[in-house]
Order: structure tokens, then sequence, then C-alpha cells
């Protein structure tokens, strides 16, 4: 028993001894800022190409198009940016990157939203098939108010003679 916990233990400290000391995820495509307004400016990156690092992005979900992913100092990543563009609708899209060699593709998510300034107000009137409370003519207006105090005068005065007991 103490020989395989002793063998195990070992074999663990080899493989965390060749494992290199900062682990770089490869498999994704980090986009900065996640979030953004239409007609901002968006960067992207990888390390999933490896050494030359070059990379081709599409953006065409959102309307941007292909960018060029360079490689950077850093050994294995490629940098890029693109615009997108102000008529873009808010959403969720999927911007992608095509190693330059190699068929390794990878792919991140950027969210398109609008600020309080560009959201569309809803202007003009509802269409119930009631109409509106109050006309643009005056007399109509006057009429139906005077029609109104008649009625609650009538129903003040009836439930008046009613509780008198003088009846209808």
């Amino acid at each position: 028993m103490r020989r395989t916990a002793r063998l195990l233990a070992g074999t663990a400290l080899a493989v965390a001894a060749a494992a290199p000391a900062h682990a770089v995820d490869t498999g994704r495509l980090d986009v900065y800022p996640s979030t953004v307004t239409p007609g901002g400016q968006v960067t992207v990156n990888t390390a999933a190409c490896g050494d030359p690092g070059a990379a081709t992005g599409d953006a065409g979900a959102v309307g941007a198009g292909v960018f060029t992913l360079a490689p950077t100092a850093h050994e294995g990543e490629a940098i890029g940016q693109f615009q997108v563009p102000p008529s873009a609708q808010p959403g969720t899209y999927e911007i992608l990157a095509k190693c330059a060699e190699g068929d390794r593709q990878v792919a991140g998510d950027l969210v398109v939203a609008l600020t309080a300034a560009q959201q569309v107000q809803p202007r003009g009137s509802v269409k119930t098939g009631v109409g509106g409370g109050l006309d643009r003519d005056p007399v109509q207006t006057a009429a139906g108010v005077a029609a109104l105090a008649v009625a609650a005068a009538g129903g003040t005065w009836l439930l008046h003679r009613r509780a008198r007991g003088d009846g209808i």
C-alpha cells in the first residue's frame, strides 16, 4: 500500500515539475471589451495559433467583416482589432479566428448593447380602436364634462331622496 502511494506521489510530482509555470488556455478567442456599443472598437487575442501566431479574424456576424490578428511579443499570441458598425443591432455575436498555419479555429462571444441615449423611445399614440380621453375640439370636451356633471348631480339627488324615504 505504501509502495503504491509513493509511486503515485512521485508521478504527480514529476508531472507538476514538467508542466510550464504559466499554463495558457489556447482553445479560445478573448474579446475585449466583451460588451460594446455600436460604433465601438474591439480587441481580440488568442494563443491558439502558436508560433508564428498570425491568424485571420471574422467578425462578419456583427457586420464588421474580416480583420487580421498579428503576432505579439508574447510567445505564440496574436492580437487584432475591428470596429463594430454603428448600425449593429443588440445581441450576442460569435467572433472567429482561423490560424494562418494549420486548420485550427477558435471563437469568442461579443455582446452588442445599446446605451440609454441610443434606445428608441416610443412616440405618438397607441391605436387601440377606443379613441383618446380628450379630443382636440374644446366644444366636445365641454359637452362631455357637462354631461358627466349632470349625471353626478342627478345620481346624488336620487340617492338623497331614497335615504330620506321619499321614494321616486
